[in-house]
């Protein structure tokens, strides 16, 4: 005796679940794109601000070992907090601080918004992040996902913070959270001092957390921890988050959060368990305890910033602006879709860098471009003239 078999063909099936996804997915999610990341296999990889040096062969086959003989049978114990108290020092963490830390910085990120997501009384407005646009993605997203409102304050012309703009959306919009990323991507620069003084100041006064997103701080030439430890009382209400992504752990995904112990300690409610494995937690720990190699790295790509600046500069057709991270923003200058011509040539001769032109209005025909090792940049440059 046979059994019967039941088929359903795939127009059913998709029939099926458009019904499902319509009925329980929702619908700003079913409106929204995916974090796009680009096919890099094949390229000099310039398109996502990584440290562009790898381990050194007698560490990578030291951290190996170490790896190999961890506990994976067992969850993360409390080995984490050795790490926490290695990111505080190595941050310089200022007393009656805490930190946290998160699956990366984009986490973190996402917890912040969960925990200030106050529910709002009937005839009330939703609660407000805001930040200066344009800026890193996550912000907005973190809003969106979470049912909140995102308030895009527009910097000028020339990338600085429009002062009088934020102060009046911080004012009239009372955001919980306001995002400062010190130095800001895609644009690269630091804000002035003045205008952080006002624009945190006026975050107080509307009784908004500042969270400063110090994610490219290691080829910065400024640190908000020094205005925090020089006036406290003034930023009790800034957090501050890195990453050691930008350290040279990109990879291993694990960012942390700093701030007053009584505010960590709220956010720290509504992390993952176990948020961080025992690879991430090993592998940060190896890299703290020999961060004198990554110092290095990071001052091998300044001078590569430094160069690929002025070579940049001579090029007929390219705007390059100063930069305080790994990256530099470029405009490439002329009539009609100029930088996606020339993200395209680039592309064709095996170099990937990002296209942010359509990020926003005021990055028209730019590109973003990531330093890489000597070598790499090289190809950078030959291609983009050949591209011009």
């Amino acid at each position: 005796m046979t059994q019967a078999t039941h088929t359903t063909t795939p127009a059913a099936n998709d029939s099926a679940v458009q019904a499902l996804i319509q009925r329980r997915i929702r619908q700003d999610v079913q409106s929204m794109h995916a974090y796009a990341i680009q096919d890099s296999k094949g390229m000099v990889k310039l398109d996502a601000m990584e440290n562009p040096h790898r381990l050194p062969p007698e560490l990578q086959e030291a951290l190996g070992k170490r790896l190999g003989a961890l506990a994976l049978n067992r969850y993360p114990d409390g080995r984490v907090n050795d790490l926490r108290r290695a990111l505080a020092a190595h941050a310089g963490m200022p007393g009656g601080f805490d930190i946290m830390l998160g699956n990366g910085s984009d986490e973190i990120i996402s917890l912040l918004a969960m925990a200030c997501d106050v529910p709002a009384q009937p005839g009330t407005p939703k609660p407000v992040i805001l930040a200066p646009v344009p800026g890193f993605v996550m912000y907005a997203m973190s809003a969106q996902l979470q049912g909140l409102d995102f308030c895009g304050v527009p910097l000028t012309a020339d990338f600085a913070l429009d002062v009088p703009a934020m102060v009046q959306a911080i004012t009239e919009r009372q955001p919980a959270i306001i995002y400062l990323a010190y130095p800001n991507n895609p644009t690269a620069n630091l804000w002035d001092e003045a205008d952080m003084a006002r624009v945190v100041a006026a975050g107080a006064a509307a009784g908004s957390l500042v969270v400063i997103d110090e994610a490219y701080q290691p080829f910065s030439s400024r640190t908000y921890f020094d205005v925090i430890r020089a006036n406290p009382a003034q930023n009790a209400h800034v957090l501050l988050m890195r990453t050691m992504s930008k350290f040279g752990l990109a990879g291993v995904r694990l960012g942390y959060m700093m701030g007053s112990a009584a505010l960590i300690a709220q956010v720290d409610k509504v992390r993952p368990p176990y948020n961080i494995s025992v690879l991430n937690y090993e592998c940060a720990l190896f890299a703290l305890a020999h961060q004198d190699v990554f110092a290095a790295q990071a001052q091998d790509v300044l001078a590569q910033r430094a160069m690929l600046l002025i070579v940049l500069r001579t090029m007929d057709g390219v705007k390059a602006w100063d930069s305080d991270a790994n990256m530099i923003l470029i405009r490439i200058l002329g009539e009609g879709e100029r930088a996606q011509k020339v993200f395209d040539g680039l592309k064709a001769r095996g170099v990937l860098v990002k296209n942010v032109s359509k990020m926003h209005p005021l990055l028209a025909n730019c590109l973003r471009l990531t330093v890489g090792t000597a070598d790499e940049n090289l190809q950078l440059l030959t291609a983009l003239k050949e591209s011009l």
